[in-house]
Order: structure tokens, then C-alpha cells, then sequence
């Protein structure tokens, strides 16, 4: 008898209503229902994905230089070497680099490196188009990344000619050698140092480096939070995976990295 009234009709043609308990009944939504439903679920969906390539592909607002009235030929070409294998010589310039294209009205930097890009090379805008850029540079092959321009197999000086008319220039001289070509064309020099690196090694490879070309700002790689008297960039992997990917880096990280900039902006 329950199965009769589940299909049975009523005079009019309509169905019946399905008995309360009966099974599918707490699901039957009315179609409007549904509808709305549906076109609730497909909003928030789209706006996830859209927060999400918000922040992935399009930079926020640029952060001006703290001095709006340099020209843009005067943009800086930052040198960065590291005094051992394995310190962090790679993320501190991409994560100078990432503060400077914040700070730039063009949005993106480039850096000058021989490493591969880690990570999903999702790339803004502004850095596509200094791609495109320097393209034109001998031997160059550019690669967008994030909000960065990687240029492998450039010479450091005709790159810094084109490059610090478009955009700031980061160049990750690595660890194997200190000074050279690099630190010559470069307006100033980063030295990235680590807690497992001799405290003197660093002042020896200052003065290195000061020999052809100006006095580096000495920075401490995956510094203790406490660490005092130095500038020191606190360990974050988080950060570190970010700057990689040509992103700035966030927290603590991020605040010294900007501290950096400053500096840098200061020097240059």
C-alpha cells in the first residue's frame, strides 16, 4: 500500500506528495530551489579561483620607491654572492629582487642567474613583458617567473645596459668566486652569509669584494629570531619557497627583506 501512494496521482493529474519518512523525501528539493543552490555553489567557487589567481598571476599595487623623483635610468643593479655553497645566495636576490618589483612603478626585476626557476612558473604581466624585453639582450634567455624575469646566458654588463632602463637588476653571482665582472658592474653588493660560516670569513670576502667595486651590505642568512648586530634574515622555508617562485616573501622574512631594500635604495 506505502508503494501505491509513493505513485499514485491525485484527481487533478498531480503527483502526491511523498508521505514524510518515505524514502528521498528530506532530499526532494523544490527545482527553484535547486537552482539557487546551484548558482550559490558556482559563485563561491568562482570567487575562490579568482582570489586565487588574484594573487598568483596579478601583482597587487606596486609600492613606490620612497624617492619618485629619480628617473627611471637610475634603477639599481644589486650583485649578490654568497660566501659558502648551500647559504642561500639564490633566495636572498630573489627575494630582494621580488621587494624591489613591488617597490618599482613597472611591477617586476630581473635577476641574472644561471639556476633554474623553482616551482610553477606563473608569471605576472609586467614580468612577460620585461621578458619580451630582453629577449634582445646577446646570448639572453629570459623566463618569467612569478613576478621576476630570469635571464640566463647574458654578460652581466649588457644586460645591466638594457635591464636598469626597464626595470631593477638582481644578479645571483653564486658562491664560486668573489668580486670579478659582477661586483664591477653592479651600483652595490649583497654578501649572504650563514651561522655555519666563519664570522671572519665574512670580512675577509667584504674586503674581496670591495676591491672592485663597492662595499657589500653583509647579510645573515637563516639568522636566529633573537640574532642581534647584523642583518639578519630569519630561517622560513615558507619564504624561501616563495622567493623561488619569484613571489616576496611573507612574515618575518618579508619585514627583513624589506629592511634590506632599504638599505639597498639607501646605498644605491
Amino acid at each position: 500500500m506505502t508503494a501505491q501512494l509513493s505513485v499514485a496521482h491525485s484527481a487533478s493529474g498531480a503527483p502526491c506528495p511523498r508521505p514524510a519518512g518515505a524514502p528521498g523525501a528530506e532530499t526532494a528539493w523544490p527545482f527553484g530551489a535547486r537552482l539557487a543552490f546551484g548558482q550559490r555553489r558556482r559563485g563561491l567557487l568562482a570567487s575562490a579561483a579568482a582570489a586565487v589567481e588574484s594573487f598568483l598571476l596579478e601583482p597587487s599595487e606596486p609600492r613606490l620607491a620612497s624617492d619618485p623623483s629619480v628617473p627611471p635610468e637610475q634603477r639599481p643593479v644589486i650583485c649578490v654572492f654568497g660566501l659558502a655553497r648551500g647559504c642561500g645566495t639564490t633566495v636572498v636576490a630573489r627575494a630582494l629582487a621580488a621587494e624591489l618589483a613591488m617597490r618599482d612603478p613597472a611591477g617586476a626585476a630581473a635577476v641574472c642567474c644561471e639556476a633554474r626557476p623553482a616551482g610553477i612558473p606563473l608569471a605576472t604581466h609586467a614580468a612577460t613583458r620585461l621578458a619580451r624585453v630582453l629577449e634582445d639582450v646577446p646570448g639572453a634567455t629570459p623566463r618569467a617567473v612569478g613576478r621576476l624575469c630570469l635571464v640566463s646566458g647574458a654578460d652581466p654588463l649588457a644586460l645591466s645596459d638594457t635591464a636598469r632602463y626597464f626595470a631593477p637588476l638582481v644578479i645571483d653571482a653564486g658562491s664560486a668566486a668573489l668580486g670579478g665582472a659582477p661586483a664591477s658592474v653592479a651600483d652595490l653588493t649583497v654578501l649572504v652569509s650563514s651561522p655555519t660560516v666563519e664570522p671572519a670569513l665574512a670580512r675577509v670576502g667584504a674586503a674581496c669584494i670591495a676591491r672592485v667595486g663597492p662595499e657589500p651590505i653583509v647579510v645573515l642568512n637563516r639568522a636566529p629570531h633573537d640574532q642581534t648586530g647584523a642583518m639578519a634574515l630569519p630561517n622560513s622555508a615558507l619564504g624561501a619557497q616563495l622567493a623561488l617562485g619569484g613571489r616576496e616573501a611573507r612574515g618575518y622574512l618579508g619585514r627583513a627583506v624589506a629592511e634590506l631594500a632599504d638599505l639597498c635604495e639607501g646605498a644605491a
